[in-house]
């Protein structure tokens, strides 16, 4: 049986590693932030402690007890708290990684209630790159690929290929498609604008550039 001191030592240490993954939640203003990680991660280790040392006094020649069970239902329980952090959106489904964030802390929690610091330590730290480190690169990625399509509502003959093109200037290369036709039941072009290779955060920059041309009264985004 260990000290006290230890168990108190462990809770403690769940507890701030488990506050690093939940900063980074927290940043990102997720329902599941810093103190549901921190919850998580503090949970899940004294679930362990219970679970390794909980029963010794009842152990003996003809009592055998599974330290491992309690911890087991650690991992499949947590599952429902992750599924509480995943919403539908507009058809897109979001806090799947928040999600995963949870399931990890858990894991971590366990391992700390074992007394594997420096596997949790390092895990915690691995989980934070993956969490903060990777998201630019995933971004970039997705960037390169997503294509953004702009439909513009200008005056009969009033704006042409050459404005739309000075108006994105060095993003006029990114152009995929172009397109000008009338409108038959008004007095208005509508222009087709498909652009490449464009990150999110770059869309209402590109969208006010087009805005600003005198002719333009109307500038509306669907992504291809």
């Amino acid at each position: 049986m260990l000290p006290d001191w230890e168990f108190v030592l462990r809770l403690l240490v769940a507890a701030a590693l488990g506050s690093v993954i939940g900063l980074d939640r927290e940043r990102l203003a997720w329902a599941a932030g810093l103190r549901t990680h921190m919850l998580v991660a503090v949970g899940s280790c004294l679930a362990m402690i219970v679970s390794a040392y909980g029963f010794s006094d009842v152990l003996g020649r003809y009592v055998m007890l599974d330290p491992s069970r309690i911890a087991a239902q650690v991992i499949s329980g947590v599952g429902f708290l992750g599924a509480g952090s995943i919403i539908l959106r507009n058809e897109v489904v979001k806090g799947l990684t928040t999600a995963a964030s949870l399931w990890a802390v858990a894991a971590m929690g366990l391992a700390v209630g074992c007394g594997l610091y420096v596997p949790a330590v390092a895990a915690t730290l691995l989980i934070l790159v993956i969490l903060a480190g990777i998201k630019p690169l995933e971004e970039r990625y997705l960037a390169r690929r997503q294509t953004v399509e702009l439909r513009l509502r200008a005056g009969r003959g009033t704006i042409s290929v050459a404005q739309v093109e000075q108006a994105l200037g060095w993003r006029a290369a990114q152009v995929n498609r172009l397109i000008i036709q009338p409108d038959t039941d008004s007095e208005f072009d509508d222009v087709i604008v498909s652009l490449g290779r464009v990150a999110p955060r770059d869309v209402p920059a590109v969208i006010a550039s087009l805005a600003a041309l005198p002719s333009v009264t109307d500038v509306r985004e669907s992504r291809a």
